[in-house]
């Protein structure tokens, strides 16, 4: 039962596809350049920021990041504790595959949220590490050829 790909085809295809219908004009990712936060808003410079991390090899605090984005959304109370666990595990357990690089209070801390969990409990965490990327990555990404090919993009043949 394979899909209408062969091995070994390229998987970011439909990616490409995706993000090519979401594709900025320079303008609108010049606004990136205003914060984080407007970055991580925008479904492609998301997808661009990911990239750019991945090429790095630090994606694992945007994918914390977005965990705990998600996590704050669940409703039941079950599915909660599952997945502060999961988020835990996989990324404030010391030596855990995708650890964050946190001080040791706010490790703590989290970790003695988990007996009580409620939606705030990575809050700090999470803040941390979104002030790790917005001092560190993301000024790396601004000075980056892919944000820089995005923004210098040739125009599109509307007149100014």
């Amino acid at each position: 039962r394979r899909r209408n790909e062969s091995p070994g085809a390229n998987p970011s295809g439909k990616l490409d596809k995706v993000l090519k219908s979401l594709k900025p004009t320079p303008e609108e990712a010049l606004k990136w350049g205003d914060s984080l936060e407007k970055l991580l808003l925008h479904k492609y410079g998301l997808a661009a920021f990911r990239a750019f991390l991945r090429t790095e090899f630090s994606e694992e605090n945007l994918e914390f990041w977005l965990a705990c984005e998600e996590f704050k959304k669940i409703k039941s109370q079950s599915k909660m504790v599952s997945k502060a666990k999961k988020i835990f595990a996989e990324y404030i357990a010391i030596q855990s595959c995708k650890e964050v690089n946190l001080d040791s209070y706010t490790r703590e801390h989290t970790k003695e949220n988990l007996q009580n969990i409620t939606r705030s409990c990575f809050d700090l965490a999470q803040k941390r590490i979104y002030g790790l990327m917005e001092k560190d990555s993301y000024p790396r990404f601004l000075r980056s050829d892919l944000y820089l090919d995005i923004i210098n993009q040739k125009k599109g043949s509307s007149p100014l």
